[in-house]
């Protein structure tokens, strides 16, 4: 079983307020958490409005289940973010 941990850091550009930024982000929880092998919380820049850290643990059975996986994220979260992915880092453990 291989067990990796990806921190993604994501820039929200113009957001002004709390609020504007868990409508831009807010729902990656129901997105990525109904995945039995995901899970996904807000793990970083939880006081800035214009950014925002994302961190999801992926369990799989080989080291390439896990890069889909993780590759999979981040093609989905460049798609549906309204916002600028600025760093991904992936922690095996």
């Amino acid at each position: 079983m291989q067990i990796t941990i990806m921190t993604v850091t994501i820039s929200l550009p113009g957001c002004g307020s709390l609020k504007e930024k868990r409508q831009r982000v807010g729902g990656l929880h129901e997105r990525f958490g109904r995945s039995p092998n995901i899970a996904v919380c807000e793990s970083g820049e939880l006081d800035r409005h214009d950014a925002s850290e994302w961190s999801f643990v992926v369990v799989a059975q080989t080291k390439r289940d896990i890069d889909a996986q993780c590759r999979q994220i981040e093609d989905k979260l460049e798609r549906i973010i309204d916002g600028r992915v600025m760093g991904v880092v992936r922690e095996v453990i």
